[in-house]
């Protein structure tokens, strides 16, 4: 750029800039999926903060805090924790974005707000699994707007009258958007916290897909090195066995079937069993917490497991029909072959390659089996 072409700041602008309250937001993610969002949002939301508070300099960072990503996590208070974090860091505000249920007695809650503290924390699987950027963008934005109302109220009151309905606009504006929100309706109790609290049916149903999804189930097989072994190995060899040709030739869809179905359960129940998965509860007030947990490792589990075997049934059937010549085949099983043959072959390899990758699952490194199954890291 030529120094003609340069526009010079004008001194109102730059007194203006230097008149502004600066604000310094910071997420708490855990490892994962809530870590990539909050890198994500870190970008946004000094632009977006910007234009519903212009007094104010916005700035985002981003920080890990393993404990929001933990079942360890469950019995502690995230609240008070990032409040700690934020005073260490020199933070205006805090936003902890965890992939646990929260909840308030029996309910369940998406998000809570502590203007006391400056603090929010914001379940990201209770926002669901889809479209999930968008909704936890909007839901940090409404979270700060929480924290922020109080603040510009008294603001407000101290500055000249014209300016006293911005608070109030702000809580106006949380308030219709929280009806169309899976955040759920704002409630607020006598201690000065804000609690986002939604329906219990699809509030749960939308935080177990949200959970399986931080989860991420179709990377499971990836991280289960000797299982995948395991099962390629079992695979190549049953491709090129003629007495599993005869087996495959005498066999019905429904006994395929039943042991295809009978594979998967096999492996799904050594992972979650000998690799001790299934999490116990600390105490009767996080058991429904827990519960959850559970249920979302064995849908992840349930869905990876399937996703493996439907991916090794798809390699069996290719490579069976490019290995194995018609006329070898049906010289073994004595009557013409066409691509039903071939499809039922790969069904019943892929079977007997998946109970062997059970037991390749058996000896897996325990470290690597949670770190494969849990979106909710062990450290």
């Amino acid at each position: 750029m030529e120094m003609g072409d340069a526009r010079p700041v004008s001194p109102e602008a730059s007194v203006d800039r230097e008149l502004r309250e600066r604000m310094v937001l910071g997420l708490l993610a855990a490892p994962g999926v809530a870590h990539d969002l909050a890198e994500q949002l870190a970008e946004q939301l000094p632009g977006l903060l910007r234009e519903r508070f212009p007094d104010v300099e916005w700035e985002a960072t981003v920080a890990v805090e393993a404990l929001a990503g933990s079942p360890a996590g469950i019995g502690a208070d995230l609240a008070k924790l990032a409040r700690q974090r934020m005073l260490r860091e020199g933070w205006q505000l805090a936003i902890v974005l965890t992939d646990l249920p929260l909840r308030v007695g029996r309910r369940l809650v998406t998000a809570q707000a502590s203007v006391a503290l400056g603090v929010g924390v914001l379940s990201v699987p209770a926002l669901g699994a889809v479209a999930l950027e968008d909704r936890v963008g909007n839901a940090v934005l409404r979270l700060v707007e929480r924290l922020m109302a109080q603040r510009m109220a008294r603001r407000d009151r101290d500055r000249h009258a014209s300016r006293r309905r911005s608070g109030r606009r702000l809580w106006m504006r949380a308030r219709l958007e929280e009806l169309a929100s899976p955040m759920g309706h704002a409630d607020m109790p006598d201690d000065g916290t804000v609690l986002f609290v939604t329906a219990p049916v699809p509030g749960n149903l939308r935080l177990l897909l949200g959970m399986v999804r931080a989860n991420r189930p179709w990377q499971l097989i990836a991280g289960l090195s000797r299982a995948l072994v395991a099962a390629l190995g079992t695979a190549a060899f049953g491709l090129t066995s003629p007495g599993i040709w005869l087996l495959t030739n005498g066999m019905g869809w429904p006994r395929l079937l039943a042991l295809s179905v009978g594979s998967v359960l096999a492996i799904c129940v050594t992972l979650v069993v000998v690799h001790e998965l299934w999490e116990k509860s600390p105490g009767p007030e996080a058991r429904q917490r827990v519960l959850l947990i559970n249920l979302a490792t064995i849908f992840t589990i349930a869905l990876g497991m399937v996703t493996h075997y439907l991916a090794l049934f798809v390699i069996c059937a290719i490579a069976a029909a490019a290995l194995i010549p018609p006329s070898v085949f049906q010289m073994q099983v004595r009557h013409e072959v066409g691509a039903a043959d071939y499809l039922r072959l790969a069904w019943l390899v892929s079977s007997l390659a998946t109970i062997a990758g059970a037991l390749g699952a058996a000896v897996e490194n325990e470290s690597a089996v949670r770190e494969a199954a849990y979106g909710y890291r062990s450290e």
